[in-house]
């Protein structure tokens, strides 16, 4: 990092870091969370269509979960 960074800087780079870290950890539990769920048997070189399907809706409410959290979350502070 540059040491000519002011406070202000440094605390954006930290949130900013903070974010990317969260990004990371919820695709990381999407994946895990979603690929149990869905994929029942030892996949191939292409996943089936119900699999595909399983793994699309899936992660569409993971996503729609978490950002419900995160809004009641928000509403709450």
């Amino acid at each position: 990092m540059d040491p000519s960074l002011n406070s202000a800087e440094l605390q954006r780079f930290l949130s900013q870091e903070k974010e990317k870290a969260m990004v990371n950890e919820m695709v990381a539990k999407l994946t895990s969370v979603c690929w149990d769920k869905c994929i029942t048997s030892t996949p191939g070189s292409k996943f089936s269509s119900s699999e595909s399907a399983c793994l699309s809706h899936c992660a569409q409410r993971y996503l729609d979960v978490t950002l419900m959290v995160v809004k009641r979350v928000q509403s709450m502070q």
